[in-house]
C-alpha cells in the first residue's frame, strides 16, 4: 500500500486504526517527540511512521534496505544493519526507546525469543513494545498468494506462540497491555471494499485482505514498568 493510499486511509476517518502497529499509541505519541526503533523497517515504513508521526526520531534495523527510498532515507535518523540470526544487538543502545515494533519478524527468525529478549532490553520505563507474528491458526487456513496460510511465505522458519512471548516480557518486567488473535475491525470493514478494487482492476485477491477476519496473526502490546 503506497504512502498516498495511506494518507487517504487517514482522512477518510479509518486512518491509524488500520494500520495495526501504530493503532494502540497513536493518540498518546502523535503529536510528542519520541525515539522509535522498527525491527524490520522495510516497504517505506520510515516514510509511513513520519506520516502518522511528524516529530518522531526514527531508528530502524533489517538485513537490508528493502524497499527504500531517498525519503525513506532522509526520515530515518539511524540505520542498523542487522542479521538478527547472527548479529549482536549491543550498538544498539539499551533503555532508550519510547516505542518499539516488531511486526512480522520472529516467524523469519529460527532464534524469535532470544531476539525478543535482547529487543526488549532497547526499550525505556515507560515505554511501549508491539509484536506481531503468525499464529499457529495460520497453519488450519487455506494457500493464497501473499500468504494466508503460515507455508505460504518460503521465508517463514518457525510458529512461535503467544504464551511463550508473554513469559519472556513478564521476566523482564513488562505489563501485556493488550494481547491474543489480532482483529481490526476496521480491516474487516474493508474487506467488502477490497474486494470490488481488486475485481476492478483484474487483479488477484491477497491473503492480507482475510488476516483479520480468520485470525492469522497474533499480538503483543506492552509496557516496561521497571
Amino acid at each position: 500500500m503506497s504512502i498516498k493510499r495511506n494518507a487517504l486511509l487517514k482522512y477518510s476517518s479509518i486512518g491509524y486504526r488500520a494500520i495495526n502497529k501504530f493503532r494502540y499509541f497513536y493518540k498518546e505519541y502523535k503529536d510528542k517527540e519520541f525515539n522509535l526503533l522498527d525491527v524490520g523497517c522495510g516497504n517505506h515504513s520510515p516514510s509511513l511512521t513520519k506520516f502518522y508521526f511528524p516529530k518522531v526520531n526514527y531508528y530502524g534495523i533489517d538485513k537490508d534496505l528493502y524497499n527504500i527510498d531517498d525519503e525513506d532515507l532522509k526520515n530515518m535518523k539511524e540505520f542498523y544493519k542487522k542479521d538478527l540470526e547472527k548479529d549482536t544487538l549491543e550498538d544498539i543502545p539499551n533503555n532508550f526507546f519510547d516505542v518499539v515494533i516488531m511486526s512480522h519478524i520472529i516467524e523469519h527468525l529460527r532464534n524469535g525469543l532470544f531476539v525478543v529478549e535482547e529487543i526488549s532490553k532497547k526499550v525505556k520505563v515507560g515505554g511501549v513494545l508491539y509484536i506481531e507474528y503468525p499464529s499457529i491458526n495460520s497453519l488450519k487456513l487455506p494457500s493464497m498468494k501473499e500468504t494466508l496460510h503460515f507455508c505460504d511465505d518460503s521465508t517463514h522458519k518457525k510458529v512461535y506462540c503467544l504464551i511463550d512471548i508473554v513469559n519472556i516480557l513478564l521476566e523482564k518486567n513488562f505489563k501485556i497491555i493488550k494481547a491474543g488473535t489480532r482483529r481490526n475491525f476496521y480491516n474487516i470493514a474493508l474487506i467488502p471494499l477490497r474486494l470490488i478494487y481488486y475485481k476492478l482492476k483484474g487483479k488477484n485477491l491477497v491473503g492480507g485482505i482475510f488476516w483479520d477476519l480468520l485470525g492469522f496473526a497474533e499480538f503483543i502490546f506492552a509496557k516496561k514498568i521497571k
